[in-house]
This record gives structure tokens, C-alpha cells and sequence, in this order.
């Protein structure tokens, strides 16, 4: 049971009403997550602009995938893990070794998002402080400067995610259940 009311389109606020009914129709249901974000509507359109900006980035949606799953697991979000994973599974069709991989934080078979991942735990653990050691390796898997600054925006947007749902401890709508 979530600690935050889970709002619905019939109970949400009108200042996040339009954003709900996106979010349904796009999912086909009404993520628990979407609907704790929306007792704050400024927290929703963050969440909804952030993820689309986030996107656009030069990272391809298995890397952004990559990034999501692997803060989800650090700051221990199982709504996250289960919401990326159906996306890393459905969507993206990625490997389901590597699927595994970082819900598990082990060592992917792929070296360069096996470099994205341990890139992603360094951001993570350091407040963005990596080494130069860190920061070179994960240049030198073939990423850019601008990947970099597009991880950190990966870990920013995960951020709000998963503390959101450790917050409220928003249960894993029955649709996303089979992921987690």
C-alpha cells in the first residue's frame, strides 16, 4: 500500500489531469508512479519533460536502459526495475543476459555497456566525482564528453523516479508485476 495517494484521472488535481490521461493512453494503463508524481503536478511535468529530453539524448534507448535499470537497483526501486525492465525486454528487445545483468549489478558481455554501467555506478557513488581513471575508461569504450553529461541527466531522472517511489512505497501495478 503506498504511504502517497495514487492519484487517477477521476481523483488527480486539473493541473495534472492532461498529463494523466497521456501517460494511460500511452501505457495502457495508469503507472502507480505517474499517479504518486501527480499530488504534486510541478513533480509529474518534471518527470515527464526530464523523460523526454532525456530521450533526445545521444544515447541509444538500450544505453539510456542501461543507466535507468542500473540506478534503479542501486537506490533499490523494485517499481523501477520492474518499469524498465518490461521496457528493456518489450521495447528494446535486449538480450536477457544482459537484462539479468543489471538488475543483478553484475559485469555485462557487451564491454561497451559493460563501460555505460560501471560509468553509471561511479557517477552514483560519487556525487559525479569520478576519477580520471573512471571518467578516461568510459571514454575510451568509444563515448563522448556529452555522454558523460547525458549520463549524469540519466541519474537525475532516475533519481526523482525511484526516490519518489521509495517514498511512497508505490506498489508495481499488476501489469508490470511479471518484471519485477
Amino acid at each position: 500500500m503506498s504511504r502517497i495517494t495514487i492519484q487517477t484521472v477521476d481523483t488527480v488535481h486539473a493541473d495534472a489531469k492532461e498529463r494523466l490521461e497521456v501517460a494511460q493512453k500511452n501505457n495502457g494503463f495508469l503507472p502507480n508512479l505517474i499517479g504518486v508524481l501527480a499530488n504534486a503536478p510541478t513533480a509529474l511535468e518534471t518527470y515527464q519533460v526530464v523523460g523526454a529530453i532525456n530521450a533526445r539524448t545521444g544515447l541509444s534507448g538500450a544505453e539510456r536502459e542501461v543507466i535507468q535499470i542500473t540506478a534503479a537497483t542501486l537506490n533499490g526501486c523494485g517499481f523501477c526495475v520492474a518499469g524498465h525492465t518490461a521496457i528493456a525486454r518489450k521495447k528494446l528487445a535486449m538480450p536477457e543476459e544482459a537484462i539479468q545483468a543489471l538488475r543483478n549489478t553484475q559485469a555485462l558481455s557487451d564491454p561497451k555497456l559493460n563501460a555505460l554501467a560501471l560509468f553509471t555506478v561511479a557517477v552514483m557513488e560519487n556525487k559525479g566525482e569520478v576519477s580520471d581513471t573512471e571518467l578516461n575508461d568510459f571514454l575510451a569504450a568509444g563515448y563522448t564528453q556529452a555522454n558523460a553529461l547525458e549520463v549524469v541527466l540519466g541519474v537525475s531522472l532516475a533519481t526523482l523516479c525511484n526516490y519518489a517511489n521509495n517514498l511512497a512505497k508505490t506498489p508495481i501495478n499488476e501489469e508490470l508485476q511479471a518484471y519485477a
